[in-house]
């Protein structure tokens, strides 16, 4: 167990409920878990309480084996890398430059990045397969290309931990396909990893256990086969679904049409 959460409790100022109620979990080097729930469900807020950057009303956020709040910023950038939703490209740097960044944690605000940093930002735009755009700029690529530097970036900070918060969003099915490919490897090599996502088919491909939320409660934890109900699921986003499977072991997930509603069959 290296990242966990203890009965976390978050409320944010002058909101009816909770954004997060009792949320108890544990994330393990060598595996990948993935968050999902409907909009609204926590998400967000959990990555943020399990960062620091929002205090729980009660419970606890645990590294290792400190609370969050014990580590400082460069500290904690050594050992959870993450990658958010959303990123503006404000400068544009070449990729190289932007993957540097990922060192600083390491480096500190005035360090010159010597020849170890070089190496690591190497590799980690290799283990990304983007080491051919190297010299171009971040605002020259598209949107699979931007996802895998931001990945490489992560890596680069050479983590424990590596969470990533939507990585799919505006992508194509070959790029969410790969990128979830090297999420898995990388796990695979023994990084603990944790992807919050709407994509239940995938999660269900590629993740080892799965959380699902709602109104900031943990509804299921377990395999995907253990959350991924048809009656759970359609009472959670609240529209009906049925449930097949892949290759006769993993469940997928269909939506159905309201007319279809009263049909609960699974292959």
């Amino acid at each position: 167990m290296i990242l966990s959460a203890r009965s976390l409790t978050v409320r944010y100022p002058g909101a009816p409920r909770q954004a997060l109620d009792g949320v108890t979990f544990d994330a393990v080097p060598g595996q990948l878990l993935a968050i999902t729930g409907p909009n609204g469900s926590g998400k967000t807020t959990l990555l943020r309480a399990l960062m620091g950057l929002i205090r729980p009303e009660s419970g606890t956020a645990l590294v290792g084996d400190r609370t969050v709040e014990t580590w400082g910023r460069e500290a904690l950038a050594r050992v959870v890398g993450v990658v958010p939703q959303r990123e503006e490209t404000v400068f544009p740097l070449r990729v190289r430059e932007m993957v540097m960044l990922g060192r600083y944690a390491r480096l500190g605000p005035v360090a010159a990045a010597g020849a170890a940093d070089r190496e690591a930002v190497a590799r980690a735009l290799a283990r990304c397969d983007a080491t051919e755009l190297a010299d171009r700029r971040v605002d020259e690529l598209s949107g699979g290309e931007w996802q895998r530097v931001r990945v490489a970036r992560a890596i680069a900070q050479e983590p424990r931990v590596l969470i990533l918060d939507e990585p799919t969003a505006s992508l194509d099915v070959r790029h969410e396909m790969e990128l979830f490919e090297l999420v898995r490897e990388l796990v695979d090599d023994g990084l603990t990893g944790i992807v919050i996502t709407h994509e239940l088919n995938l999660a269900a491909r590629f993740a080892d256990r799965m959380l699902l939320l709602d109104q900031g409660r943990v509804v299921r934890a377990g395999t995907p086969v253990e959350v991924l109900d048809r009656e759970v699921l359609g009472r959670v986003f609240r529209w009906p679904v049925a449930i097949t499977t892949w290759n006769g072991t993993v469940p997928q997930v269909m939506p159905l049409r309201q007319s279809e509603r009263g049909d609960s069959r699974t292959e």
